[in-house]
């Protein structure tokens, strides 16, 4: 019997970006260039190098499986089983949120919130962890900080836990199951960081399949209005605050950032502030608990991987 005849790879390469943009994908061409990458195990830019060449039948076979997928309008990071943030690359699966470019901003102001090094080690906290994306840049960015990184979703902390620990940065992120707060030993931190669930829950349906489809709804659903779980952790962080210590939220922006502001004013927070995304749009806001605080507290000395409180989740 004769072996398949190896396919040339230009060719395969134009058929899959023609079967992507009749999927309704707009960036065809790129996604189909990220799965030959995938494929071949290399980077995107080095596969223009090898258009001229073939693939053997059993790489032709696995990209265009890789294509059906994408055609699925599976999300093309799912699909790769990876995505990078902050200069990190992140494992991803259908379990967690996509990282969005966006919430690379977020990281940057929780970071120039925290204490100046050179004094006390800093704690932070990540409310909604995800794939550990927040937990693990802030860890990467400052090895003189600890952090509790929690998600409701065991599945997630599953996810979570894998990247802490591909990256080193076990000994300095504790994560573990918890709705927000709940589970959490007592501790007071620096820093309170969320990107939380703030679609409002009528405006899911109208979002593209690879958000509707793939992703996990309860990384995206914030209720009737997209507040629910921010005014949750409005209320819920003044306890969790160090005097001084900084809340940064990721809202949907609108009316919503304007909605956050005034919660935190509400509860006693000053210096708010919000910040503008890569597109412009008021998205993010932070304020601080007044320093010093109105009634007696202390430090923890023991962080929560010291706490039976915290259920954490281990690496296999």
């Amino acid at each position: 019997m004769r072996a398949p005849r190896p396919a040339a790879a230009r060719s395969v390469l134009e058929a899959a970006t023609s079967r992507l943009a009749a999927a309704g994908i707009e960036t065809a061409r790129v996604d189909a260039e990220w799965l030959l990458a995938g494929v071949l195990g290399v980077r995107r830019a080095e596969t223009l190098a090898r258009l001229d060449g073939d693939l053997s039948e059993p790489l032709a076979r696995q990209f265009r499986e890789a294509v059906d997928r994408r055609a699925q309008r599976e999300p093309l990071q799912q699909i790769l089983g990876w995505e990078e943030f902050h200069r990190l690359r992140l494992t991803l699966t259908a379990d967690v949120m996509v990282p969005r470019p966006e919430t690379e901003q977020l990281v940057e102001w929780a970071l120039a919130l925290l204490p100046r090094p050179g004094g006390h080690a800093p704690l932070a906290i990540d409310l909604g962890t995800g794939s550990g994306c927040i937990a693990c840049a802030l860890a990467a960015e400052r090895p003189d900080l600890q952090v509790v990184a929690v998600d409701a979703s065991p599945a997630a902390v599953s996810i979570a836990v894998r990247n802490v620990t591909a990256l080193g940065l076990r000994s300095r992120i504790t994560v573990g199951v918890s709705d927000l707060f709940s589970v959490l030993g007592r501790m007071w931190a620096d820093l309170i960081v969320a990107n939380p669930p703030y679609l409002p829950t009528m405006v899911l349906a109208g979002l593209t399949p690879e958000v509707t489809t793939w992703e996990p709804r309860l990384a995206l659903d914030g209720g009737a209005d997209g507040l629910h779980l921010i005014r949750r952790i409005v209320a819920e962080a003044p306890a969790w605050l160090a005097p001084g210590g900084a809340l940064v939220l990721e809202t949907a922006g609108g009316s919503q950032v304007a909605a956050a502001v005034c919660l935190l004013r509400g509860a006693g927070f000053v210096d708010v502030a919000t910040r503008a995304d890569l597109a412009g749009v008021e998205r993010f806001v932070a304020a601080r608990l007044p320093s010093p605080r109105p009634y007696p507290w202390r430090r923890a000395q023991q962080l929560s991987h010291q706490s039976p409180e915290l259920v954490l989740c281990q690496p296999a």
